[in-house]
């Protein structure tokens, strides 16, 4: 595409006083007039074709494969190169979609040899997947009177998952040295029912664990030390649905959930466990495989860009039932999801009963703070006092859902939203260590 450039519009414009001029006159000359105008046209047409490059153009974007909301924004290096044409300067623009804003607007870059390169600033607006998708170039032809015009597509993704920075501080903090051997204690030696080694047996040593026969061949009092078992199973359940859309302490409960769900597992990573993130609205979006290794922390947290925000209601029995089909063996299965009453939550209820069967269920509950504050706040008028009423209504409904769960043998995670994450791991440990997963 070409047009022409505020040169040759200028010079084309100059034929109109000629014409003008030679009329008054000449009138005889008046046609020079006209020719000027379409001589500049022939020029800007001839620039057009010396400045296009007939052997293609040649553009690439480096961009990092994550980019967190919070944390600032990223650096795009748009780099170009031509074949045969060599302008002196060229003007880029990128084109996202709607995850992300690029500032500038528009740069100019000088090009040498022909190549060249120029940086856009990329912040983040929401979580998901970004993508770079167009990437527009313009420049001048030789004489400087038409502008060549090219957009060619880029199709770059890039993963925008929350601010992960405080998330893994977290994590870093409850596994390390002074936290594992002090108020969560996690040795594996002693705490499990897996046999590890014999040792002598000691006064405090529970006798069950004395190996008579070892004891009665070494001539010495022998017990079994053992150790927890690892290669545990822990799969998220994240719904992605109107009601987790909406925002619990200033952010969305699933940003929420996926804070303290990357958290802990970032956590059973490291203790040898396998981790595996599902997500569900009104249909299954998102499906991991099992992962394991602390060096698979990085590819889950690129994953969950997928959990998008949905306004579609719910299908806990699809979403529910498509990942108990999905595991072969018995894991510890985490539900991220929230209910309106008791009614919208019958059918919540119902299928987490059916996996409760096979597996070990812990359900997180966002602790409503906003509905807390408004019936304990003080009423001015009878609208308070109506509100007051309906929100104490609400949080019964809510203590009925959560004590038939309870019922049903599913842990329960109740805490405030900026504590949930290493409550949901306080929660995991004590599980851990008693070998219900």
């Amino acid at each position: 595409m070409i047009a022409p450039t505020s040169r040759a519009i200028l010079l084309a414009a100059a034929g109109a006083p000629i014409s003008l001029v030679l009329a008054a006159t000449i009138p005889a000359a008046w046609p020079l007039g006209p020719a000027w105008a379409l001589g500049v046209l022939a020029l800007t047409i001839a620039d057009a074709q010396l400045g296009r490059p007939n052997g293609g153009l040649r553009v690439e974007a480096i961009v990092p494969r994550l980019s967190a909301i919070g944390a600032g924004s990223i650096t795009a290096l748009l780099r170009f190169a031509f074949t045969t044409a060599n302008p002196r300067t060229a003007e880029i623009a990128l084109e996202t979609n709607q995850f992300f804003a690029v500032t500038p607007v528009r740069r100019d870059a000088n090009v040498i040899e022909g190549q060249g390169q120029t940086a856009f600033k990329l912040s983040p607006q929401r979580r998901g997947q970004g993508r770079i998708e167009y990437a527009f170039l313009r420049w001048q032809g030789p004489l400087g009177l038409a502008w060549c015009q090219r957009s060619e597509p880029l199709n770059e993704k890039i993963a925008i998952t929350p601010d992960l920075e405080a998330v893994e501080r977290t994590a870093t903090r409850l596994f390390s040295r002074t936290f594992v051997y002090g108020l969560k204690p996690m040795k594996d030696r002693g705490d499990g029912s897996e046999f590890d080694s014999l040792a002598k047996f000691e006064a405090g040593m529970d006798r069950r664990l004395v190996d008579w026969k070892q004891s009665a061949r070494h001539v010495n009092l022998l017990a079994k030390e053992v150790r927890a078992e690892r290669n545990h199973q822990i799969a998220f359940a994240i719904d992605t649905g109107r009601l987790m859309c909406e925002p619990v302490a200033g952010a969305p409960r699933i940003d929420r959930a996926l804070n303290a769900a990357l958290m802990l597992a970032y956590v059973g990573l490291k203790l040898g466990d396998r981790i595996s993130f599902f997500g569900f609205d009104a249909k299954p979006n998102l499906q991991t495989g099992f992962v394991a290794g602390a060096r698979a922390f990085t590819l889950l947290k690129g994953l969950t860009a997928a959990l998008d925000y949905s306004t579609e209601e719910t299908n806990h029995t699809l979403g529910l039932m498509t990942l108990a089909e999905k595991l072969q063996r018995r894991s510890m299965i985490v539900v991220f999801t929230d209910f309106a009453d008791t009614i919208s939550a019958e059918l919540m209820v119902e299928n987490i009963a059916r996996l409760a069967r096979r597996h070990m269920i812990v359900f997180v509950a966002f602790h409503d703070e906003e509905l807390e504050s408004l019936r304990s706040a003080l009423p001015e008028s009878s609208d308070d006092v109506s509100r007051a009423v309906i929100a104490d209504q609400l949080l019964k409904e809510r203590r009925i859902v959560l004590a038939r769960l309870r019922r049903l043998g599913v842990t329960i995670v109740d805490a405030p939203a900026d504590n949930l994450g290493p409550e949901l791991v306080r929660v995991y440990d004590e599980l851990r260590r008693k070998e219900r997963i």
